[in-house]
């Protein structure tokens, strides 16, 4: 009887240290039914000006905003991003997990941004003056408002 208890508590022990943990911010979210960043990035290219569509996109971080976290840019493959904020303003993220990979909840559109918008993410992702002062014109943007999000520990 007691090989059977601690063989039920080693199997336990072995089933919890092998999920994925994950730290999750703003609302509450699953891992479940997240679309790849590739297939994002198909719909992305559909999309116009001022349409939106309700999505959960599983990808990896490239930036961080190093002021607050309070916008990070995400890989969706073949040299293309998207800028994601978070909804209302309402949490943060991490600085420090450029790289990792996570998942977010939320509205996908894609936005023209103004040369102001630009100057002012690129001044908090640290970039140089002459960097800052080379942007020159708006930029069609894939964007997102995110209402949740889980990072990969």
């Amino acid at each position: 009887m007691i090989r059977f208890v601690i063989l039920l508590i080693v199997c336990a022990l072995v089933t919890n240290s092998c999920e994925k943990k994950q730290a999750s911010f703003g609302k509450e979210i699953i891992a479940t039914d997240a679309v790849i960043a590739k297939s994002m990035a198909a719909h992305y290219e559909t999309m116009q000006e001022g349409d939106s569509i309700h999505s959960k996109l599983k990808a990896k971080v490239n930036k961080v905003c190093q002021a607050k976290g309070c916008w990070m840019t995400l890989d969706l493959g073949n040299n293309k991003e998207v800028m994601v904020k978070f909804k209302d303003y309402g949490f943060f993220v991490p600085k420090d997990i450029a790289g990792k990979n996570v998942i977010i909840n939320g509205k996908a559109y894609v936005k023209e941004v103004s040369v102001d918008e630009q100057r002012h993410y690129a001044e908090d992702a640290g970039k140089s003056a002459q960097d800052i002062a080379a942007i020159t014109k708006p930029k069609r943007t894939y964007s997102f408002e995110a209402d949740g999000v889980l990072v990969a520990q």
